[in-house]
Formats: structure tokens, sequence, C-alpha cells
């Protein structure tokens, strides 16, 4: 089997990744971002078996010395490392810039030196910004409303470059509003359950505007076909459900699998610039589940309940309160 490489390993949908994976009999090189304490993130929670399995690689994507390190015996690469905070793209910007930005460069610098048979660039569906069409496919218009839609607006662009003028073969991935267990609570989801297990107000921005939500392991095999596929090489790809829901709505679907009434209270902190907010994010998965036709994912309510049963069990952690490096 060849070796895959993750970066941002230790994050949210990359640990989940790693996990999935793994179990699919992959060889997974994890690249972790460097710290001083050998923390290496979400993969710590990891069963033992799995942990096991893994090849751990400290470093920086913004080190090229450091990644062409990391790249030594790799086949394919899942670039998911990123600076992923809107509200902190507003103010640290040029961090923004250095590391989806020069980072992914380097990614991409390094395919290209080690003959790296496929890379996947992990995009978001903020690129598309307000909706000028619902739902929003691959040709929907790039509308950089925040300084980190921009910087993956840009990282986009790099990586069309890349495969038009270096004959790279990648794949550039849109997730829409990815969730599920081990998410940080800066995420609306995990905001909403956690407020309403400990028995909060519920404390948020807007409340009328719509996301598509997709549970993470659904965004898992995703991945894993597309990386398995020739069929969207040199493409474009929107991974989502093709469905929304208002805040509003969302917060009373978890209330009532939650059996808990809740009062909702209007957070000015947590509202954006109004030029920034994203009204509605309704993507369309047509061109996805064309080449992808046996495609089955977890919907809405059973990943909700398996998120919430993981939050409840899981109260007591504090690791998902922090996260804001990785994907």
């Amino acid at each position: 089997m060849k070796k895959v490489l993750i970066t941002g390993s230790e994050g949210f949908i990359g640990s989940h990744l790693v996990e999935y994976l793994v179990k699919k009999k992959y060889k997974v090189k994890a690249f972790v971002l460097y710290n001083s304490y050998a923390d290496k993130g979400w993969l710590q929670t990891l069963d033992a078996e799995i942990l096991k399995k893994i090849e751990i690689h400290f470093g920086d994507i913004r080190d090229d010395k450091n990644l062409s390190l990391a790249f030594k015996n790799v086949d394919h690469v899942i670039h998911l490392a990123a600076l992923i905070g809107i509200p902190y793209s507003y103010s640290s910007t040029k961090s923004y810039i250095d590391t989806n930005i020069i980072g992914t460069y380097n990614i991409l610098e390094q395919c290209i030196k080690s003959k790296i048979k496929k890379l996947i660039i992990t995009s978001t569906s903020e690129v598309y910004g307000s909706a000028l069409k619902i739902p929003i496919d691959e040709n929907h218009k790039l509308q950089a409303q925040s300084p980190y839609a921009a910087t993956k607006i840009a990282a986009d662009k790099l990586t069309e470059s890349y495969i038009k003028s270096f004959n790279l073969n990648a794949v550039i991935v849109r997730p829409f509003n990815t969730y599920g267990p081990r998410q940080s609570t800066r995420a609306v989801i995990p905001t909403i359950i956690t407020q309403i297990l400990k028995n909060k107000n519920i404390e948020l921005g807007s409340l009328t505007p719509k996301r598509d939500f997709n549970y993470v392991y659904n965004v898992c095999d995703a991945f894993e076909k597309i990386l398995k596929s020739n069929k969207l090489n040199g493409k474009e790809v929107n991974i989502c459900s093709g469905e929304s829901i208002s805040i509003l709505n969302l917060i009373k679907l978890i209330s009532k699998i939650l059996k808990k009434n809740v009062q909702i209270k209007m957070s000015k902190k947590r509202l954006r610039p109004i030029k920034s907010e994203v009204d509605h994010l309704k993507g369309s998965n047509k061109k996805f589940l064309y080449h992808m036709p046996n495609y089955k994912k977890t919907d809405l309510m059973n990943g909700l309940k398996k998120t919430i049963e993981w939050y409840s069990d899981n109260e007591n952690l504090k690791r998902f309160d922090s996260e804001n490096y990785t994907t």
C-alpha cells in the first residue's frame, strides 16, 4: 500500500482522516505542527493500536527545509494544515498569508521535487462568499469576504497554476461546514451542544445565516474515494450534503434531540462585520456524485446524535477549546 502524508493531521478533520485511512490499511505519515511539548493534538486520543501504525513527523509547512524531510518515501499528499478561524483572520492577516499561501506554495514545490503521484489540496466553501446562486457549484464566482477566504482563494489559484504549468496531479476539494467529534467549540455546532449541556443560555451571533453541514466521516470517506479515483484529477470539487439549515433551526433541532428548552441571546462579539458575513451556503454535490455514484452519507439528524453523544462523554476535555491552526 502507498504511503500518504497528511498535513494538519493533529486537527479536527485531520485526525479523523488519519484514523479512517489507517483502518482502510493505508500507510500514513502524520505531519504535526512542531511544539516544544511534543503534543500530537487529537492524534493523542486515538486508540493505541491505531496510533502505533502512524509515522509522526513534527515540522511546520512554512519551513521548506523541514518539509522536504517529511516528503521522503511518500507517494500521496493530503494537505489540510491551515489557519482556519475566520474572526482571528481579521486581526492576524499576515499569519494567514504566511501559513495558507506560503505554506501551500511550499507543499506544491515539494510535490514537484519529490514527484508525488497525487496531491489533494483542502480548500473551503468560504471561497464562494455569499451565494449568487443556490445551490453553489464549482463554477460559482470566488469572493473574498474575509482575509481567511482571500488566502484560501490564493492557495486554490496557486494550485491551479501548478496543475496547468507543471502538470501536477492535484485535486482541490472544497468541504462545506464539516462537524463531528473533536471539533473546536469555536464552531457553531459544538458551541450550541456544549452550552446546552451546561444548561446555559445559547449565546451566538446572527441566527439567520444558512449552512450546509456535513458529518466528518462523510468528509473522510469522500477524501479516500477521491484519493483512489482518477476521475477528478486536475479539478475542483465540492464535498457537501446538498442541503442547508439556518442557525436558528439548527438550535431547535439540537435542543429537540437533547430534550431541553433553551433561551437564545445574541452576542455582539460573535457577529461578523456586515459585509464579511456569508448569508447562505448550500453546495451542489452533483459533480462529486456523478463520479462517485456509490457514495453514502450520514444525514444531519444521525450525525448530530453521534456528535452530541461524543460531547456528552467528553465534557471535561479542554483540548477542543483552543484549536485554531489545523483543519
